[in-house]
């Protein structure tokens, strides 16, 4: 009986409507146990028609076990999960234990998830019903939670019930919510009056309804524990009703009453987790329970049944809950070996480890030795949680130490996998109090080296690292090298604890290397001679690195790469590996890859003058970092985000910038620090300079950490030297970098060292360095520095009146900045063009099109010939989803065509 909710039942209802028409919604319902969101959630379903309803509900004691709610939730939709594209549908096979195979990323459950919902709304609306949320396994958790922030133009609509104060998946998710309290005294006194089906005591009843705060389970359970003399006002009713503990009691009593049997059939329930009438007949077989036990547990009123489905539920968490609190621990074990022995029987592996390893008693190597296994199957399938919960219980049961080593330090990996910092470090440091294997203990390192890199001190990392590698080099040499090459790396960002490695050992070429190897030991030449500054020898080793890279399908291999030639300023190779990283990361599904990868790709595009692309890389980090809860892999895109709305004059550098800083006060940044710091500098010192604080922009400018940056953002210091009257900082600077292009040949470096010399030297000697610098432009592929140097120079020739030769300059300065809608550049390039004699054009503004992000990206995808599903495939959102915003797009440009579509020109 539903009373007292018309609000809530109201909003949810409204929220299945706008999802039936195409609209997609989700709603995260909270409450108190007792509350009634289960209550509310049937009349949801039973007030929805023409829909698919798929349901499922989280368990505590299945928490282990990855994907079991979800595998119930989509159940109904076997048939679309068979028709999902190869790597999805490989993906979920791995999930539902179905297959076994190379690792899968999780991110890629939430994918396939994602297209089964939406494929399935083509047909109808599909509502799904998440009951007791707070109990989801977590890899089911993250997938719900994926399609809850993805679907938008779907005919999906989501409801969770979670419980209010728990500690669940559904905090800071920017979902809608409903939070359900106490029922008012006119509905509460209407719900007890149908319970009882006679009139209370008006003390009686007034007393109930305080006491229970209005909680409906309250509200129809306590009545059944009260005299008939107490209900109307007899006798005295208990001095205190403290109403979760005095559920639990009641229903605890209610168990103990029955026969010893039926409180055994009753524990069964209480311990199994599937819900699976088969399952349960079975363990109950297993300790000789009839069918009459069976009928009289369902008739105790505490377990309910539905036979025509086969599915057996107690009738609350709260019975639950009281049932195996309070059995024994000889009880305990006995239940759940009678469920190992029949999940044993059905060939479901993991349930009957999980509930071996809850029969153990203490040690025990083979149960350890089979929770391993399980373990190993959920890291696999991208299950870091579940996989973290198998080792942990495996060591605990691990009587050998070394074994017990190894097992606790694959805990902290999957601790480490799943963002869980501070136990990752608790079992790192139990397993090396243990651990003798020199790979082990090599590994470990490596584990403690890559936490110091992320959230701790880069420079500790790389004494790490040197160490990990001297130490393993003699008997393990692969696994030296690759951590070699981390440690090189992190060299050339301005890492060094002191520590060497033994480079040329460790990079000597051996008979039978595989391309990857290969590859890594001219990386490992390259970043090192990097980091001591020997530009001519790096730039060889990576010349031979980046050709054999072409060879190689590795994620890390390619990002790596892209790290080698953003280092050594090779724009067109770091735009390549990187590209390659982020289109194999979106093939695996791995987001943080995808976000590391974008971030990373916002340089080439910044250095291409590409910044529609910079904005939109660096918009779907951004959304993707704040999906997964990380503050910390929001600083960079929002970084990039800010120095976008420096360099453009846009009126949110002052939020962004706020936000920025706010980002890299709350998180630690590990390896992000400085160039999360540098781009923050660069940001102020670009609009210092736009504001004609001459000052500002050199002081910003000039306190740059890391060389490469420094380099990418060299025309911008050179400018802010030059108008602070400091000439001499810019020979130096010029200098720095002249000695670079040599070293390493590039044409931008040239270009921008001779640009810097034009600044500081007067008549003919500067216009051969103006000269010189552009002609290095054509070659150097740095469009919006080539636009800085032309402007400079038609600034030059104008003075000298040498103002025909200046317009021409002039021009292209103006278009080239339009064009990136860098708007204090162009207005000085206009007042030039005026100054020399000639009206600067204004760009109809009719022809910019203004678009949110997402509408930006698929503009894009669109535009590159990409169908709607292809594009909905590379952003992770549904073919309507795409549609929808493609009708947007359409209506914003006034364009009925993909064709016409790819000649707008968007800001």
């Amino acid at each position: 009986m539903i009373v007292g909710r018309e609000r809530e039942l109201t909003l949810l209802t409204e929220t299945v409507e706008a999802a039936g028409h195409g609209a997609a919604g989700s709603v995260v319902v909270r409450g108190e146990p007792g509350i009634g969101k289960t209550a509310l959630l049937d009349e949801v379903v039973r007030l929805t028609e023409a829909a698919t309803v798929l349901r499922t509900r989280g368990l505590e004691v299945e928490a282990p076990l990855p994907y079991a709610a979800l595998h119930r939730l989509l159940r109904p939709l076997t048939r679309l999960l068979s028709q999902l594209p190869p790597p999805q549908a490989r993906a979920m096979r791995m999930a539902f234990g179905e297959e076994d195979g190379p690792a899968v990323e999780p991110f890629l459950i939430g994918v396939a998830t994602l297209t089964v919902l939406t494929a399935a709304a083509e047909e109808q609306l599909v509502l799904c019903v998440v009951d007791d949320a707070h109990w989801l396994d977590p890899a089911t958790a993250d997938a719900l939670l994926f399609c809850a922030r993805r679907i938008g133009a779907d005919r999906v609509a989501m409801m969770f019930a979670t419980r209010d104060g728990a500690a669940d998946w559904f905090e800071d998710q920017d979902l809608a919510a409903i939070t359900l309290t106490g029922l008012t005294s006119d509905a509460a006194q209407a719900l007890l009056d149908a319970q009882v089906g006679t009139t209370l005591a008006e003390e009686v009843t007034q007393r109930l309804i305080s006491e229970t705060r209005g909680n409906p389970l309250a509200l129809l359970e306590l009545p059944t524990e009260l005299s008939t003399a107490q209900l109307h006002g007899a006798s005295p009713l208990p001095v205190q009703f403290h109403v979760t503990a005095r559920l639990e009691r009641v229903f605890l009593e209610r168990s103990r009453s029955q026969p010893g049997e039926v409180r055994s059939f009753l524990l069964l329930a209480a311990a199994d987790d599937t819900g699976d009438l088969v399952v349960l007949k079975s363990a109950a077989a297993h300790l000789g329970l009839t069918e009459q036990v069976w009928e009289a547990a369902v008739n105790s009123g505490l377990l309910e049944a539905d036979t025509s489905a086969g599915a057996v539920s107690l009738r609350h968490p709260l019975v639950r809950s009281a049932i195996y609190q309070a059995a024994t621990s000889a009880e305990r074990r006995r239940i759940h070996l009678a469920l190992a022995d029949a999940f044993a029987a059905i060939g479901d592996a993991d349930r009957e480890v999980w509930q071996r390893s809850a029969a153990a008693e203490g040690p025990d190597d083979g149960v350890a030795a089979a929770l391993e296994i399980v373990g190993s199957r959920a890291q696999r399938r991208g299950a870091h949680v579940s996989a973290l919960a198998a080792f942990e219980r495996a060591a605990a049961l691990c009587a050998d130490p070394a074994r017990r080593a190894a097992l606790t330090f694959a805990a902290a990996r999957s601790a480490w996998a799943c963002g869980q910092v501070g136990p990752a470090r608790t079992f790192l440091a139990t397993a090396e109090e243990t651990a003798t294997e020199p790979a082990l203990l090599a590994d470990m390192a490596r584990l403690r080296g890559h936490i110091e890199v992320n959230l701790g001190s880069a420079t500790l990392a790389h004494r790490i690292f040197v160490e990990t590698a001297n130490a393993v080099r003699g008997n393990d040499p692969q696994r030296a090298l690759e951590v070699g090459v981390l440690a090189a790396t992190l060299r050339t960002y301005g890492a060094d604890s002191g520590s060497r490695l033994p480079a040329a050992d460790l990079g000597a070429a051996a008979a039978g290397d595989s391309a990857r190897t290969r590859c890594l030991k001219q990386m490992l030449a390259a970043m090192t001679l990097t980091a001591e500054g020997s530009w001519s020898g790096a730039v060889d080793a990576l010349n031979q690195a980046l050709a054999i890279g072409e060879e190689v399908d590795d994620r890390e291999v390619l990002w790596n790469l892209g790290n080698a030639a953003l280092q050594l300023g090779d724009d067109d190779a770091q735009l390549r590996f990187y590209s390659l990283a982020l289109s194999r990361a979106r093939e695996a599904g791995a987001v943080t890859a995808v976000i590391y990868a974008l971030q990373r790709l916002c340089f080439s595009h910044y250095l291409a003058g590409d910044l529609i692309a910079v904005r939109s890389a660096a918009e779907e980090a951004l959304s993707l970092g704040s999906g997964m809860g990380q503050p910390a892999v929001t600083a960079p895109p929002t970084a990039w985000l800010t120095l976008l709305a420096a360099t453009q004059g846009s009126d949110t550098y002052e939020q962004l910038l706020r936000e920025l800083e706010q980002a890299a006060a709350s998180s630690s940044l590990g390896i992000l620090t400085d160039p999360v710091h540098d781009l923050t500098r660069w940001a102020k010192g670009v609009r210092a300079a736009s504001t004609g604080d001459r000052s500002g922009a050199l002081h910003h400018l000039s306190r740059f950490r890391l060389p490469a940056l420094s380099r990418m953002a060299a025309v911008e210091r050179f400018d802010a030297a030059v108008r602070a009257e400091e000439a001499e900082l810019v020979r130096g600077w010029a200098d720095e970098l002249a000695s670079f292009a040599e070293a390493t040949g590039r044409s931008w470096a040239f270009a921008t060292a001779a640009y810097g010399r034009a600044l500081t030297t007067e008549g003919t000697q500067a216009d051969t360095f103006f000269q010189e610098a552009l002609s290095q432009h054509e070659r150097a592929g740095r469009p919006l520095d080539q636009a800085r140097a032309q402007l400079a120079y038609g600034e030059w020739l104008r003075r000298a009146q040498r103002r025909v030769d200046a317009r021409r300059h002039l021009r292209h300065a103006l278009e080239s900045f339009e064009d990136a809608r860098v708007e204090a550049l162009a207005d000085r390039a206009t007042q030039e063009l005026r100054a020399s004699g000639e009206t600067a054009r204004k760009r109809d503004p009719s022809t910019l099109v203004k678009l949110t992000p997402m509408e930006l990206k698929i503009a894009q995808l669109v535009s590159s010939g990409l169908s709607n599903k292809d594009v909905a495939a590379q952003i992770w959102v549904s073919p309507r989803t795409v549609a929808f915003h493609l009708r947007n797009i359409f209506t914003k440009a006034g364009v009925t065509s993909r064709g016409a579509l790819a000649q707008l020109d968007f800001a």
